[in-house]
């Protein structure tokens, strides 16, 4: 296994109490005539020693059969917290971030800085060694530049918006520093350090355990999960008792199936369906606005004839029916009419870079099957170019465009040394291309263009609402049209103030504004 300058940290934060005890307890009570079992009563607290004994042979023979069975549910009782350090964006995105039974506030390269020693650099034999830290150096060093380049042109859209702003410019520089780091963060490589606060439950770092070795960083994912579980078992030593080891990569089937030298043309043939799309809907339930009705009138116990189609909808959808929708804390999964959106389903193939879909990915409810790092192009440039850079054009564009190039020629200088894909793939600019499908139905839907609609959005991830809801709109106007920001929302639900944002308004009334003039500036 490679190792690593600064090897990835995992302190625990906090976690449940006794997990092994608390979810043989759990298993306990589904059959208890008694009430609830407590964890002492499964470890024969209070006992004398032979019952305690006897007690605590019972508990591990539950725990072995339960587990041996696939019923593994008790092990989610038990959640732990940890604090994760110097784990690259890669792996998150890879395995922390790639399920949705996580929960992560992670720091933001959006509105934190980059410091140029933040990156993980595995050690690899020379002369890859200085290869890879030499790239990594351009990189930092065009992070930079950019910030100072491009900090006049988003100076000048943020007035354009906040005209009244321009009259305190010196107030606004740390707003709009941001906006350029924003930009900027696109050069970086997924190398760069992350740090946060990652809480799973016991089951789900199980199965980190078992799977770390799949791609796309399996060096560093086993050594992160290692550090994971070691972290667990010196607070519950008898969580080593449950046989859960990292499958070897030859039983992996994914590995037998990686074909690098069919990026390029994989790529291709995306490309040829996808056009100009960020996210194009591919497919869909054709009768989804009648699937949603019929759920609603089901949810009622109400007849076509008392109840059409456009008015069960609008019961569920319309802020201004359904004033729930408007609220901050959001309960859509957890509302009677709510549920009756899961019946309407969406596929979207998606083109994003990196950066964008690290943020996409968070929105657990709407997963995609995401490419192994051998199914992205290593061999050639293929980046996004965010629209501030275009717009600065001049050296900015021309930096950036020879970071892009720097980047890929120390990746294809790592491959002719004979380095691993795995390691190639660390020098990946942010800006890389990621093509996938994303499957959802309408509740998840609708709760991430609730949020993404927002001109304070990522700007990707903004397009990519956008074309999707204008894209469901077309076809399915029932629906489409209960597909708006927050702020319209809350404006139908009769919410005030109408934008939740606070000090970070966006500067723009959507909410007052027909769909086609929701453009975006900045």
């Amino acid at each position: 296994m490679i190792a690593w300058q600064k090897p990835p940290t995992a302190e625990i934060l906090a976690v449940f109490d006794r997990p092994y005890e608390g979810a043989v307890a759990a298993a306990r009570t589904c059959y208890s005539g008694n009430g609830i079992v407590s964890a002492d009563q499964v470890s024969g607290v209070g006992l004398p020693a032979e019952k305690a004994a006897q007690r605590q042979l019972q508990r591990d023979r539950i725990a072995a059969s339960t587990f041996a069975a696939g019923h593994h549910t008790t092990l989610q009782h038990g959640h732990v917290s940890f604090g994760l350090d110097d784990v690259s964006r890669q792996v998150v995105w890879s395995l922390l971030h790639s399920h949705p039974f996580h929960n992560s506030e992670q720091v933001s390269q959006r509105y934190v800085e980059v410091r140029p020693d933040r990156v993980a650099v595995p050690l690899l034999p020379e002369p890859a060694q200085s290869v890879y830290r030499a790239c990594v150096q351009q990189q930092m060093t065009a992070y930079q530049q950019l910030i100072q380049l491009l900090e006049p042109v988003a100076a000048a859209e943020y007035f354009k918006v906040f005209k009244a702003r321009a009259k305190q410019p010196q107030r606004w520089l740390s707003a709009i520093h941001k906006r350029a780091q924003e930009v900027a963060r696109y050069v970086l490589p997924l190398a760069t350090h992350t740090y946060l606060v990652h809480t799973v439950s016991v089951l789900t770092l199980l199965r980190y355990r078992l799977i770390c070795q799949e791609p796309d960083a399996p060096s560093e994912a086993r050594a992160l999960v290692d550090a994971m579980c070691e972290a667990l078992y010196a607070r519950d030593p008898l969580l080593r008792q449950l046989p859960v080891q990292p499958l070897e990569r030859e039983d992996l089937p994914v590995w037998g199936q990686l074909e690098p030298s069919q990026a390029r043309a994989a790529a291709e043939v995306f490309d040829a369906r996808q056009g100009d799309y960020t996210s194009l809907l591919i497919d869909r339930f054709a009768s989804n606005p009648q699937r949603v009705a019929e759920s609603v009138r089901q949810v009622l116990g109400q007849t076509p004839a008392q109840l059409s189609d456009d008015a069960a909808i609008g019961l569920a959808l319309d802020p201004a029916q359904n004033p729930l929708l408007g609220q901050a804390l959001q309960t859509g999964a957890h509302q009677k009419l709510g549920r009756a959106l899961h019946a309407a389903h969406y596929c979207f193939a998606k083109r994003l870079s990196h950066a964008a879909d690290s943020q996409d990915q968070r929105h657990r409810t709407t997963p995609g099957a995401r490419p192994t790092v051998q199914a992205l192009r290593l061999d050639a440039p293929d980046y996004v170019t965010p629209p501030l850079v275009t717009l600065a054009g001049g050296e900015a564009l021309q930096v950036y465009r020879l970071a892009m190039e720097q980047s890929w020629y120390a990746i294809q200088q790592l491959q002719t040394l004979g380095i691993d894909p795995e390691f190639q793939a660390y020098l990946l600019p942010n800006a890389v291309q990621v093509r996938y499908t994303q499957t959802t139905d309408l509740q998840g839907l609708r709760h991430k263009h609730a949020m993404r609609l927002c001109l304070n959005a990522q700007e990707e991830i903004w397009q990519a609402s956008m074309q999707e809801a204008a894209q469901i709109l077309a076809v399915e106007p029932q629906i489409g049209q209960f597909l708006l920001p927050p702020c319209a929302i809350r404006h139908r639900a009769g919410q005030r103030p109408y934008c939740p944002e606070g000090d970070r308004f966006c500067g723009v009334p959507i909410w007052q504004l027909p769909r086609e003039q929701w453009v975006r500036t900045l």
